[in-house]
């Protein structure tokens, strides 16, 4: 979306959800979270698990051709029937004839993303087949005529006193269902009608076997199971990514997945059906008479879907969209998913993080455009995936391809001062403003205060507002006339002689332009309290490091800018120096994305060598550095950066706190709400705000009022600002001496 108008009626949508189903969502992500945290804890060998996983996935997405044909043989062998789906159309097509062909009037289904994506329900009643979904979250929505809300949780959004009030209205009861088992007794006994009278079952899968045609399904509640076996036909649906070699494979998967979507040790029902033929099912007329039935009578069709899944296995950018095991991790750890749930945070299907990927290669760009923007690259989701995929590349990716209008060639070249994503044609304003805040610092530094006066004239803030779409209720960064390099250039001669004793080290500063032109105390005392440790320290060019363009989706860019940095810092790394940065945003860079934007040899290089600069300061004191050459003592409430608690490095900064004496309080919120350039843009001002209230009432809770207010990241220094009436302040301003 682009334009003022556009850009307010996101801002609507998202207040409404904020204001009717933020609530719930946020209830029932932090439980799971709670629990997947508590069940993670219970296994030490929960990165082994996570790395096996993420290997089977690999292969079989490497082989899903020669797994497609094996599992075809399995199944046949078996006597059932699987068929290979082109699209939604040719899916629904084949599953409306196979029930069609069997005289059915009604179908009992278990939940299924893979079924809302095709929109399956849709075509049965389209042909006169009643259908009943038997989960209790789908049938929630069923009778609700709503959209699942997320991946495992269809009813995320949904508190129980809605739920109650939505069957009161819809069933004529004797009693009014009140409390949670009053609904769960009365949809069990409904369902549980329907599924008996049902003349054919459908289920997904969460993983199919191909060595033995097996289908596994993962639940709480059984229903999948009596809809697998109690009719005479089973349909199973599932995306060809669905496919693991054999049965062998399963275990991880299992485990991680209840871990992963639920918060268990294990899942209720793990259900692993070889679908028999010729198994007999239960006559519930009759049902203490002997079994009977089967053979020819029993059919099991398999439909395999691709509806794009076989392209985005040939994208190297989508292709570990295919690793996805459905468990909704990547929503539940999302701050944003968290306080708006998956109606904005999501497209025609597909829910959360991975979303974007999914919609993009089964529902189209236009899809994933919708809510592309929700995502802030913070991270947290890849460290929640049981799968371990780079989420937040996934959505840079298509946030790039949305800005290029898919065409990877429109750009072609690269000039001084013009990157190709900076070309009119292409991005949208506001992100090219934003993706080249470097630029606007620059400019904003030389002709400080002016530029800041002018910024906050009334007129100016609503012709960015509507123009850019730079929310006018944010306080804009206050630029430096003097920059870091100004101070660096300017000290006296000896001012930079480190301490006689302490370590022999050699850095060289890496100033972003957070850094070097509006939060400029940070640096500095960056400087003096390394070089009191004894380090000798150089200033690097500020040059952007690609984290802002990133965030806008301009890869090119960011590209450009990654080139630029590694050229910069290359002398330095030659004199043996490390690199040492003060925003964790651009340490994230270094360590995580600049292997997508340099050679391998490049990338790795610099990653290697780089360190934030409190996890300095710490590695400095532990192999002997003078800890009272640094400032001391003091109460603090402690706020550490998204990327920075995904790298995790936050524990650096509050073990050096600790050593020098600082009473410290923590908070565990995900984000603060802010995500660098977020929370200006005014289609999302309420709900970074929203995002960032969650911070605040835990740190009141904390009775943080007599304590200094302490972040890393530039971002969190707005959003704390805006939310406290004092200053934060970084922490390394806290111990640099005085």
């Amino acid at each position: 979306m682009s334009g003022s108008k556009d850009r307010r009626a996101k801002a609507d949508r998202i207040r409404h959800l904020l204001d009717t189903e933020g609530d719930a969502v946020l209830a029932n992500a932090t439980h799971i979270n709670q629990g997947r945290y508590e069940a993670n804890a219970r296994r030490d060998d929960i990165e082994e698990l996570r790395a096996e996983s993420r290997r089977i996935k690999e292969d079989a997405i490497e082989r899903l051709p020669e797994l497609i044909e094996t599992v075809r043989d399995s199944v046949e062998a078996n006597g059932g029937e699987v068929y290979l789906a082109d699209d939604a159309a040719d899916a629904n097509r084949y599953i409306t004839e196979v029930v069609e062909a069997r005289g059915a009037d009604s179908v009992a289904k278990s939940k299924s993303m893979t079924t809302e994506e095709i929109e399956v329900n849709d075509a049965l009643e389209a042909a006169g087949v009643d259908v009943t979904e038997t989960d209790l979250g789908e049938f929630v929505l069923q009778v609700a005529d709503e959209a699942p809300s997320h991946l495992v949780g269809p009813a995320f959004h949904k508190s129980r006193e809605g739920i109650a009030d939505l069957f009161n209205a819809h069933f004529d009861t004797d009693e009014p269902l009140r409390t949670a088992e009053d609904l769960t007794q009365f949809a069990r006994d409904h369902v549980g009608e329907r599924i008996r009278e049902a003349d054919v079952g459908m289920t997904g899968a969460n993983f199919v076997a191909a060595e033995s045609g097996s289908i596994a399904l993962v639940t709480n509640e059984g229903n999948a199971r009596k809809c697998a076996v109690t009719t005479d036909t089973h349909v199973a649906v599932a995306g060809v990514e669905k496919l693991i070699p054999s049965v062998e494979d399963l275990p991880a998967f299992a485990e991680l997945i209840a871990k992963a979507g639920g918060g268990q040790d294990v899942a209720t029902y793990l259900s692993v059906l070889t679908p028999p033929v010729d198994s007999p099912t239960i006559d519930f007329d009759a049902p203490d008479e002997p079994l009977s039935g089967g053979g020819d009578d029993r059919e099991f069709h398999l439909v395999l879907l691709d509806n794009g899944r076989m392209e985005m296995r040939d994208d190297d950018d989508l292709r570990e969209t295919l690793y996805c095991i459905r468990c909704g991790a990547c929503a539940n750890s999302c701050a944003n998913f968290q306080h708006v749930g998956g109606h904005a945070f999501g497209g025609e299907t597909y829910t959360g993080g991975i979303a974007t990927g999914w919609e993009a290669g089964v529902h189209g760009l236009d899809s994933a455009a919708e809510f592309n923007d929700l995502c802030t690259g913070c991270s947290r989701c890849v460290d929640a995936c049981p799968v371990k995929i780079d989420i937040p590349w996934i959505n840079t990716v298509v946030r790039d391809r949305v800005n290029r209008g898919a065409d990877p060639d429109r750009f072609d070249s690269l000039v001084e001062g013009l990157t190709p994503d900076d070309d009119p044609g292409g991005v949208d304003p506001q992100k090219r403003l934003f993706g080249n805040f470097g630029t606007l610092a620059r400019l904003g530094s030389a002709t400080a205060p002016v530029s800041n006066w002018v910024a906050d004239l009334g007129p100016v803030r609503a012709a960015m507002d509507r123009l850019l779409g730079v929310d006018r209720r944010r306080d804009l960064p206050s630029f430096r006339r003097e920059t870091l390099h100004d101070w660096f250039a300017g000290r006296d001669a000896d001012a930079g002689t480190a301490a006689a004793d302490g370590p022999d080290r050699s850095v060289v500063l890496y100033p972003d332009a957070y850094t070097n032109y509006v939060l400029v105390d940070r640096g500095k005392a960056a400087v003096r309290t390394l070089e009191a440790l004894g380090v000798d320290v150089e200033l690097a060019p500020c040059h952007e490091s690609g984290r802002a363009p990133l965030s806008q989706g301009m890869i090119e860019t960011a590209r450009a800018n990654a080139v630029r940095v590694a050229d910069s810092l290359d002398p330095y790394l030659d004199d043996g120096r490390d690199v040492v940065v003060v925003e964790p945003s651009d340490l994230a860079a270094f360590r995580r994305e600049y292997d997508r934007l340099l050679p391998a040899d490049r990338a790795d290089r610099i990653a290697d060598n780089s360190y934030e600069v409190m996890e300095y300061v710490f590695g400095l004191l532990e192999n002997g550095a003078d800890a009272s050459a640094l400032t001391g003592g003091g109460a603090v409430a402690y706020h550490s950066h998204c990327q920075q608690r995904t790298l995790g490095l936050d524990a650096h900064t509050e073990a050096v706190l600790t050593e020098l004496g600082f009473d410290v309080v923590t908070s565990d919120v995900e984000c603060c709400g802010m995500a660098g350039s977020f929370g200006y843009k005014s289609e999302y001002y309420e709900l970074s705000v929203d995002v960032g209230e969650t911070l605040r009432d835990q740190f009141v809770d904390a009775g943080v009022d007599d304590r200094e207010l302490v972040v890393s990241g530039a971002s969190c220094h707005e959003q704390l600002g805006a939310l406290f009436p004092r200053d934060a302040t970084h922490p390394v301003e806290l111990v640099a001496p005085k």
